[in-house]
């Protein structure tokens, strides 16, 4: 019995299972109280919506589910960004649909929920994946409408990408199943069909309040843009829907009609299980951050078969490379070696021993080599981060650490086959860049719960931060006990801390997902079908770089 194994084992099952409690509670969005108002109104709730129009059957994957965690509270709080956004086939067909969420303030927009809305949009785009919007919104949060309304990643670039989306060929099909308002009426109509439910859907850039203070006319707002209005006399919506079920049914029959995608051709064989127990992540990965482990076995119980072909094996061994397959589709992986290793040496070059987590000059030339092997060949790229950045210090500087980091951050940057990326464990500093973060356009990130995202461990930042703060009341001729001291650590520690938790980068959209270890594969090969809706048509070129 490995005693080690199992504590990491009960720790990590902690992590997962802190999780799923977490995903329960967004899962309630405003709450039961709202839950039961919006069926006594004779409406489905957004999460009812989504699961009655996907496949029941087939998989699925929620975007930014915890958007907005620990944000707006003193607004009191958006649970999931007041939208959900999800991943999954409708009538065999993969589509990625978005649903206000009535019960969080009357599906109002918060800044995060058009960050959220984008992010599809964005996912749409780049993989040319049909797109359903169930719009059921009061329009923007006005208590915070400066930070939503006029910049460039605001709400306006919702209906831009709408008709960027149509010029491209995007299906877009928006169902109104509540209220529509303001800005947020162009929506649907920058659709390529729009549908509406009777009686509980309504669509107009004013309501009868407004109109009645702005014009002075009475009407109400059934009658000013109520289903028969726009159905019967506007022309602006397609469809008449009895009720919810009604309209997602309607939808379902729309999609069922639309034509086979032009493929990207990424190479696919049967799927197969790796031949390792998948379980074993949990007592492979440790409980600190700090602690060394082979990143080869959380590979093996990742892929097909347990089979992972090296590439350059002996080199560079800080970053592992190689060629596998997930779910039947083939991969390139990229991943932080947390070993300690130790060079070969030879007549001109002593051995030395590389920290694990850390890319060496002889590790970053390895990776450039592979991301661009993988661009000639056409396959997709998985990055799986635990990393604490590039190695310090004045025999790497002489290196040209700094040149070969830069390579391997212009291969990953004009890259231009689909990327996946994984937070494993640490994601520090250009670590996280270099090992393709948000900012590398990844088509899906995400960490599992044992990931941090800082620019530095919180147990270096503290130091920083400590030193800064201690010289700075030694300028003030305060002395600090030792006692004082540690009180302060703790304390910068603990603030720091917070913002280092894959929830804080979650919350955010920094991520797409905080999940489960063993849903990594799912959410790999739904990412590569969704990529293979878009052929590659940008040329791989490197730019210039420093040999």
């Amino acid at each position: 019995m490995d005693i080690n194994f199992n504590k990491n084992e009960d720790h990590n099952k902690l992590l997962v299972s802190e999780l799923k409690n977490k995903l329960a509670k967004v899962k309630l969005g405003g709450g039961q109280k709202r839950i039961d108002k919006q069926h006594a109104q004779g409406k489905l709730t957004a999460r009812e919506r989504i699961a009655y129009l996907l496949d029941e059957k087939m998989p699925s994957i929620e975007i930014g589910a915890f958007a907005g965690e620990g944000m707006y509270e003193e607004h009191g709080g958006a649970p999931g960004g007041g939208v959900v956004v999800k991943i999954g086939y409708v009538k065999g067909k993969q589509c990625i649909v978005v649903a206000n969420d009535a019960t969080v303030k009357a599906g109002a927009w918060f800044p995060i929920t058009a960050k959220k809305n984008l992010r599809a949009q964005e996912i749409s785009i780049e993989n040319r994946l049909p797109i359903i919007y169930l719009v059921d919104s009061a329009g923007v949060y006005l208590p915070m409408q400066d930070e939503i309304f006029p910049d460039k990643e605001h709400f306006g670039r919702i209906f831009r990408n709408n008709a960027v989306m149509s010029s491209m060929g995007i299906t877009q099909i928006a169902a109104v199943m509540g209220s529509c308002v303001a800005g947020g009426a162009y929506l649907p109509i920058m659709s390529d069909e729009a549908l509406i439910v009777d009686k509980t859907g309504s669509i107009f850039l004013a309501g009868s309040y407004l109109v009645k203070a702005a014009i002075g006319e009475s009407i109400d707002n059934e009658e000013l843009g109520g289903a028969t209005t726009h159905c019967e006399v506007s022309g602006v919506t397609d469809y008449k829907a009895m009720d919810d079920k009604d309209a997602l049914n309607k939808i379902k029959n729309i999609v069922s009609k639309i034509g086979d995608y032009e493929k990207a051709g990424f190479n696919r064989e049967k799927a197969v299980k790796p031949k390792e127990k998948q379980e074993d992540i949990y007592g492979i990965l440790p409980k600190s951050r700090t602690e060394q482990y082979d990143m080869r076995e959380i590979i093996k119980r990742l892929v097909d078969g347990s089979e992972f072909e090296e590439y350059k094996e002996g080199y560079g061994q800080t970053i592992l490379t190689g060629y596998a397959r997930i779910d039947g589709w083939a991969v390139g992986i990229v991943a932080n070696q947390r070993t300690l290793v130790k060079t070969t040496k030879s007549k001109t070059k002593p051995s030395e021993m590389q920290f694990g987590g850390v890319i060496y000059s002889d590790s970053a030339d390895k990776a450039t080599r592979f991301i661009a092997n993988c661009n000639q060949k056409k396959i997709p790229l998985v990055f799986l981060q635990d990393v604490t950045g590039f190695m310090v210090g004045s025999k790497s500087e002489h290196g040209g650490i700094i040149k070969d980091g830069a390579k391997m951050v212009n291969a990953v940057s004009n890259s231009v086959v689909p990327k996946f990326t994984v937070v494993v464990g640490n994601s520090y500093g250009a670590g996280n860049y270099a090992m393709c973060g948000k900012a590398y356009d990844p088509r899906l990130i995400v960490a599992w719960p044992s990931a941090e995202l800082a620019v530095m461990s919180g147990n270096s930042a503290a130091k920083v931060l400590l030193q800064i703060e201690t010289a700075s009341l030694k300028k003030q001729g305060k002395e600090i006990s030792k006692e004082e001291e540690k009180e302060l650590y703790d304390k910068i520690k603990a603030r720091y801390d917070q913002q280092i938790s894959p929830y804080y980068a979650a919350a955010r959209l920094w991520t797409d997902a905080v999940i489960d270890p063993l849903d990594t594969r799912k959410w790999i090969s739904m990412g590569i079908e969704a990529a293979n809706h878009a052929p590659i048509e940008k040329p791989f070129n490197l730019g210039v770089i420093q040999v």
